[in-house]
């Protein structure tokens, strides 16, 4: 089984209510940015395929309404924690798992069932500009 990807601008814009978003695993599909379609968001276009896909398995793995239920409890749970909206959308395990391994092109291969559940206790982090972990 494989997401389904489409590139789309406007429902992206739609969907980033609290930030702008490059793109979003909505079981069974993945929308991305449609710049990601050029020769020069090649790299970008792949890492983002990858970081969305590991949410592909982690939304079937939880029977799909599970995981956007946990999704949201985690996120409204680190965002008042935290008083911050970014910062409690960094710290939801599903995240950590998926920027800790979007540059790991072949962790979907290798990934083990419910591997998000390892990712609750790590910092929440993002990537800077040349690709590291930046803890937040």
């Amino acid at each position: 089984m494989k997401p389904i990807i489409y590139y789309n601008d406007k429902f992206l814009d739609k969907a980033g209510i609290f930030f702008k978003i490059g793109g979003i695993a909505l079981f069974p599909f993945i929308i991305l940015r449609e710049r990601y379609l050029t020769k020069q968001y090649e790299e970008a276009n792949k890492r983002t395929v990858n970081h969305e896909t590991i949410h592909f398995w982690q939304t079937f793995e939880c029977l799909i309404i599970p995981f956007y239920l946990l999704y949201f409890l985690f996120y409204a749970f680190y965002a008042l924690r935290y008083w911050n909206i970014k910062k409690g959308y960094y710290s939801i395990p599903f995240e950590k798992e998926a920027f800790y391994n979007e540059y790991n092109y072949d962790y979907i291969k290798n990934r083990k069932i419910f591997s998000w559940t390892k990712y609750i206790f790590l910092p929440a982090v993002k990537r800077g500009r040349n690709k590291t972990l930046i803890e937040i």
